[in-house]
């Protein structure tokens, strides 16, 4: 007998669920993993029993991965950014206001996002591809076996290491591109370096600096529970650890640009821009 070929609304439910309703669950399973590992970071703070040694190595760990590149991407950002607004404000007859234009677009968008993204390439994609290599050899089931929760001796001390790095790349990438900026400006587009830092102090708040440093946590917040998700929930051998690294850069990278987004749009309704 023919086999019946399936309906155009059969295909739709079929890839609207693995999509649309795959997603949703993932995200509710990364909600519940953070609400999770806040609660077991308080127990251990409360106990004496975190796991200090391992944080500091994943400190080190995410610092040696992201310092140098955040190096290289800030020198570019600092030169693009100069070149643009150098550009438009010459054309306008207000270059005495590149310090401004320059140093607030690097603080509040260009130094936080190229954070969560070094951190969500170099630093998830590692957390994933490690977790996921202990969940298919099933050391993480071996610890559940003895007692030991996952959540307490891997999650939490890589959580607290991005929120350790992600300020510190954060002022690391904003100082480099400021400085950068003003070279250029100062050498290249005959900016006096009294009107550039001038305007730069104007116009930029302490707000602005606590508002970057602030998305960078919650950048890093992101790609440390993505990336643990994802490696803890890694199945099908080397390609499932694949996958899970696949699966951690893109959702990171996406979730980084929608947030930023949405806390763009809340910082403009609430802390509208003005002299310092």
């Amino acid at each position: 007998m023919p086999t019946s070929r399936p309906s155009a609304f059969g295909i739709f439910r079929a890839n609207f669920s693995a999509s649309v309703v795959d997603s949703l669950r993932t995200s509710g399973r990364a909600l519940r993993m953070l609400i999770m590992s806040l609660v077991a970071l308080v127990e251990d703070v409360l106990k004496l029993r975190l796991q200090w040694k391992e944080t500091v190595y994943q400190i080190w760990f995410m610092i040696s991965v992201t310092t140098l590149p955040g190096i290289m991407i800030a020198i570019p950002f600092g030169i693009v950014m100069a070149i643009q607004v150098g550009n438009i404000l010459d054309q306008l007859g207000a270059q005495g206001l590149a310090g401004a234009a320059s140093g607030l677009s690097i603080i509040a968008q260009a130094s936080p996002i190229a954070t969560g993204l070094l951190l969500g390439g170099a630093a998830a994609s590692a957390i994933a591809a490690d977790l996921g290599a202990r969940t298919i050899r099933e050391e993480t089931d071996a610890m559940r076996v003895m007692g030991i929760n996952p959540l307490n001796r891997l999650v939490v001390p890589r959580l607290l290491a991005a929120w350790i790095v992600a300020p510190m790349l954060n002022i690391l990438i904003t100082v480099v591109a400021v400085v950068s900026a003003y070279m250029v400006a100062a050498g290249a587009q005959g900016v006096t370096p009294g009107s550039f830092w001038l305007t730069f102090g104007a116009f930029t708040r302490p707000l602005d600096v606590w508002l970057s440093l602030g998305k960078a946590v919650v950048f890093g917040t992101i790609i440390a529970v993505i990336g643990c998700q994802r490696g803890l929930e890694a199945k099908g051998g080397s390609r499932g650890v694949a996958d899970a690294v696949n699966a951690t850069v893109v959702l990171s990278f996406v979730l980084i640009f929608v947030v930023n987004l949405v806390g763009a749009q809340l910082v403009t309704v609430f802390w509208p821009m003005q002299l310092g």
